[in-house]
């Protein structure tokens, strides 16, 4: 997300300075120590130099024009830094700290890092990986609960990483670091708390998992939705309905066989995405599922959230959301 470079404090006394010249701009990139402008204060002229890595997006203070201490003068680009360090061998991880915000960088990850890889020839790899908050339910507003995922779903070059269980975390950001691609690694909000052993699990980028066995139904998701559709899969099973439960762990590349193989098993397929029903990664889901696996199909369907806003109020937030008992409710009334 682009940060503000703020005028700094060059003296006691000093109330405003010009910035005399520029020696950076718009779209260069910097390094720590490296200069990037000449300011004039009430005493001398001085060399601003920066104080970390990054990329100027833009210039908010021109040559000749005044600020004080503490206004912004530039706007800085930390995705742009980290594209550019690793393009020349490093291996970022940097953190964007809502996924909601993630459009403010959307430029250096869908025409820059996405892309470079194919631009070269496969000559010079991008192993970004950017961390992100998702996810409602946590009494954030409209603008700080999202699940992004969708809006990268369609741009080659990426991977989207959607994690569930702890040890799944842990060995799921160690191969994303270990990606030469750039990896999107969503975290959700309301799975921080979830304890376990983060020793035990090896998967890959790709690679899906079936969480709990069943006969009757496959359940779909990632994220906070796997642990919903835990839960109304033990409700179902009350109630003798046995539902297989698949957490796809990775939404880009999604594993398109174990889906598949579940579905052979079951021959029902819900797909569960905490998102607008409109656009959503559940339906790509589902026509992997149709254009490969149609003569296993009885039934199939979405349960996702309505196409509006998330609200802040929290009996709406919570209607809102697809939780575990509309997921049971929705399974049992569509198989009886």
């Amino acid at each position: 997300m682009p940060q503000d470079l703020v005028m700094p404090k060059l003296s006691d006394s000093n109330e405003e300075s010009v910035i005399v010249k520029w020696l950076k701009q718009a779209g260069d990139a910097f390094s720590r120590g490296e200069p990037l402008a000449e300011i004039e204060t009430d005493k001398a002229t001085v060399i601003y130099e920066a104080e970390s890595d990054g990329v100027i997006e833009s210039i908010v203070v021109e040559e000749g024009g005044t600020a004080r201490p503490g206004e912004p003068i530039a706007t800085i680009d930390g995705a742009g830094a980290a594209f550019g360090a690793a393009v020349t061998g490093l291996r970022p991880v940097i953190e964007i700290m809502f996924g909601d915000f993630l459009p403010l960088v959307m430029d250096s990850i869908v025409n820059q890092m996405s892309k470079y890889r194919f631009l070269t020839q496969g000559e010079v790899s991008v192993p970004v990986v950017i961390r992100s908050v998702v996810g409602g339910g946590g009494r954030f507003g409209a603008i700080h609960s999202q699940v992004p995922a969708s809006w990268f779903m369609g741009v080659p070059g990426i991977k989207i990483v959607a994690p569930a269980m702890p040890a799944d975390v842990k060995a799921l950001l160690r191969a994303a670091i270990d990606d030469d691609n750039p990896v999107l690694f969503f975290e959700h909000k309301r799975l921080y708390a979830v304890e376990g052993d983060a020793a035990c699990a090896s998967p890959v980028i790709g690679e899906a998992a079936v969480v709990r066995p069943g006969r009757d139904v496959t359940l779909v998701s990632a994220m906070r939705g796997v642990h919903e559709c835990l839960d109304a899969a033990e409700t179902l099973s009350a109630g003798g309905i046995e539902a297989e439960v698949v957490d796809l762990r990775t939404l880009r590349p999604v594993d398109r066989d174990t889906i598949l193989a579940s579905l052979a098993r079951t021959n029902r397929l819900v797909v569960v995405e905490e998102g607008p029903l409109t656009g959503g990664w559940a339906g790509e889901v589902l026509a992997l599922a149709a254009e490969h696996g149609l003569g296993d199909i009885d039934d199939a369907w979405r349960i996702a959230t309505p196409d509006t806003p998330i609200p802040y109020s929290p009996p709406l937030e919570d209607a809102h959301l697809p939780g575990a008992a509309r997921i049971a409710a929705e399974v049992e009334r569509r198989l009886r």
